[in-house]
């Protein structure tokens, strides 16, 4: 199955965005003291998701939705090649 992202049409809404932000300080804030850095830099992300206007966080979102599919790819063909996998070459050779 392929999944086509564009993320120039991000539909996620800043409350969808700040539910989700809100949801993961309430699962880190179940140990305070190992997530106290990352509760703190989610509130400030929540913060900036705020303070941000629709259009200027419609293309910060797609720049980081791009660039988390370019990293599960990038990850996936490391893992296929370092286990031997024989697609993974021939896909990054069809994609170069």
């Amino acid at each position: 199955m392929v999944i086509l992202v564009n993320p120039d049409r991000l539909a996620l809404t800043k409350p969808e965005i700040v539910m989700f932000c809100d949801r993961v300080i309430a699962k880190w804030s179940k140990d305070t003291t190992r997530n106290a850095q990352n509760i703190l830099a989610m509130n400030a992300v929540k913060t900036s998701v705020l303070w941000t206007d629709d259009e200027t966080l419609k293309a910060v979102w797609g720049e980081i939705t791009e660039w988390m599919y370019e990293l599960l790819y990038e990850n996936a063909m490391a893992q296929a090649r370092g286990e031997g996998a024989t697609w993974a070459e021939t896909l990054k050779n069809v994609k170069d």
